[in-house]
């Protein structure tokens, strides 16, 4: 039964991209094993609120599985996670019920200065083993981009992501002709119609992205996608993140997992997520810059495949603990 007798939270800004900001949890337990759990893009009364009742909520108490301490907090019920899982010397994927050793991977291009610049791109993407690709596209950058695309590689299995940008279907319809796979996050959050009048227009898989089963009932009920873009880290819980797998499975959907952002550990429990057997899709942990990342190994694809850490309990990698201090522009200690 875990007991912390110690906590520490980071805040970093992280050094490379867009210097995006994370929080790092690290619970120790009175036999000195550690768990450490990560939220990206924190809101900023987070940092408050986890310095006035982590201590309380934590340390000291007995609790049997992380779901008995409903935090509602991501990185801390990862932390539990990963410090319940290492005391029981399994997996975190095994422990969550995944299945899969190894992962297909999508490989994720933001628009680019030209046509013929992204082509290029995308070459160098085939050549490095990945027989996925998402383009980033936005009103303006879409129908000439993709077409230019599907022209050079035929055969390639090609998805796009909207960013939740456009207002109107025209040309997303348009893109249909191009044999595209996923149609990710067309229109903004909530708008079930709109997405549910593409999904009756195209034959590609209309992709959501939502925090909670309640919003997918919603988009069930009116048939608005065929696929859940499921990202771990925009749940309070992975059990919460399981449970809309569980959903989205026993509707028939496709599910995608996503979360390339962070210092690494939110990728990595990304990866756990997506070895579910209903995550169907190429998983995306690959944006960059890998460099942020202070884990090892380091979470990514290798010629289009993710690798599933199953020989190390936990989250299935370790912490650059050194560097968290290094980078960390915040802590508090209890």
């Amino acid at each position: 039964m875990p007991r912390v007798r110690e906590l520490e939270v980071f805040r970093l800004v992280l050094p490379f991209g867009r210097r995006s900001e994370t929080l790092l949890v690290k619970l120790t337990d009175h036999g000195g094993m550690t768990g450490w759990g990560e939220a990206i893009s924190p809101q900023p009364k987070t940092w408050s609120r986890l310095e006035e009742s982590l201590a309380a909520l934590l340390i000291g108490v007995d609790w049997e599985h992380p779901d008995t301490l409903r935090s509602g907090d991501p990185a801390v019920d990862m932390a539990c996670w990963d410090l319940w899982t290492r005391m029981r010397g399994v997996p975190l994927a095994e422990a969550i019920g995944g299945t899969r050793t190894s992962l297909m991977a999508t490989v994720r291009l933001a628009p680019d200065p030209s046509v013929e610049s992204l082509v290029a791109r995308v070459n160098q993407q085939v050549c490095a083993g990945y027989g996925h690709v998402t383009l980033d596209i936005r009103p303006g950058w879409d129908v000439e981009p993709v077409r230019a695309v599907r022209q050079a590689y035929p055969a390639l299995t090609l998805a796009v992501d909207c960013g939740n940008a456009y207002t109107a279907s025209g040309q997303l319809v348009a893109l249909d002709s191009y044999g595209l796979e996923v149609i990710e996050r067309p229109f903004a959050v909530g708008d079930v119609y709109a997405h549910a009048a593409l999904q009756e227009q195209v034959s590609a898989s209309v992709a959501v992205e939502l925090a909670s089963t309640a919003e997918l009932d919603d988009y069930l009920t009116v048939r608005a996608t065929r696929v859940l873009l499921l990202r771990p880290s925009a749940f309070p819980s992975l059990t919460e993140a399981r449970r809309a797998h569980d959903r989205a499975v026993a509707a028939g959907l496709d599910i995608q997992c996503a979360g390339g952002q962070g210092a690494g550990l939110s990728r990595a429990a990304t990866v756990a997520v997506a070895s579910l057997p209903g995550c169907t899709l190429p998983c995306d942990v690959t944006q960059p810059p890998r460099q942020n990342q202070i884990v090892t190994p380091i979470v990514g694809a290798n010629a289009g495949v993710i690798a599933v850490p199953l020989t190390q309990s936990g989250l299935g990698h370790d912490i650059d603990e050194a560097r968290v201090r290094r980078l960390a522009k915040d802590t508090f200690h209890a």
